[in-house]
Parts: C-alpha cells; sequence; structure tokens
C-alpha cells in the first residue's frame, strides 16, 4: 500500500522515524514535507498527503504536527479525508473499525517513537467494520456535499 507522509516543523524528527517504520514494514511512502525542522506552515504539506488520498493516488496517509489538533483540521477540509487524531491504541483502533479513518493525525509533541509505532499497528491492521457504521458515514459524506455548494 502506498502511504502518504506530512508534517511540521515540530514533528519531522517524528516523520523521519514513522517513515523508516513503515517502510520497513513494507509500506510505500510518499513523502510530501517538511524536509527540515525549521519553522514552516503545518497546512503547505498537510494538504498534499490528504489530496493524495482524496485522489486514490495513495490508500492511506499519516500526518503531524506539534499536538495534531491543526493537521485535523486540515486534513479533514479535503472532500473524503476521515482524519482522526490519535492519541492512544483505544483510538488508533476505532478510528478505523467504526470510522474508517482515511489520515490518521499524530500529536508530534506528545508521543514517543514506541507509543507511536503500537498505534500505527493497530491503525492498518485494523479492518472496518462497516454495517450500522455505513450508514453514518453516509450522513458524513452528505454534510460535506452540502457544505461545498
Amino acid at each position: 500500500m502506498k502511504v502518504a507522509i506530512a508534517s511540521d516543523h515540530a514533528a519531522f524528527d517524528l516523520k523521519e522515524q514513522i517513515k523508516a517504520y513503515l517502510e520497513k514494514k513494507g509500506f510505500e511512502i510518499l513523502d510530501f514535507g517538511a524536509d527540515s525542522a525549521q519553522s514552516m506552515d503545518y497546512p503547505d504539506t498537510i494538504k498534499l498527503a490528504a489530496r493524495s488520498v482524496s485522489k486514490g493516488e495513495s490508500g492511506r496517509a499519516v500526518v503531524l504536527c506539534g499536538s495534531g489538533v491543526g493537521a485535523s483540521i486540515v486534513a479533514n477540509k479535503i472532500k473524503g479525508i476521515r482524519a482522526a487524531l490519535c492519541m492512544d491504541e483505544y483510538t488508533a483502533e476505532y478510528s478505523r473499525r467504526h470510522n474508517n479513518a482515511n489520515v490518521l493525525v499524530l500529536p508530534g509533541r506528545r508521543r514517543t517513537m514506541d507509543d507511536i509505532s503500537r498505534y500505527l499497528d493497530i491503525w492498518f491492521s485494523t479492518e472496518y467494520e462497516g454495517g450500522r457504521h455505513q450508514t453514518r458515514l453516509d450522513k458524513i459524506a452528505l454534510i460535506e456535499k452540502e457544505e461545498s455548494r
């Protein structure tokens, strides 16, 4: 699977660790930056990774900023994106199981790579349950369509 990845400067080092971790797991990585720890604006990179998923160029994305909040807001502005800020194993699992999240958002300043590796393993291995959850996702997609008029 192709996985898009992007961060801001605050999460650059962690992004590089995640990229290496995912490559070791066999994922093909599309890196949209940041390219260093020099200050930059996270919307510039996060939107590119989310658009990659929206356009079908990658199957999923992992995006990061210092807190994860800004990256979540940006990613969820892109049509078809269901980005979830995951701060623990439970949210990593249920963002996939119930919400079919296609973008994993992580906090660059709040978790260690040991924590993040567990979240990644759970998020990439958890299947979407569908069923009653699909009705809810259909309603979200309808809201997105209504708001784009």
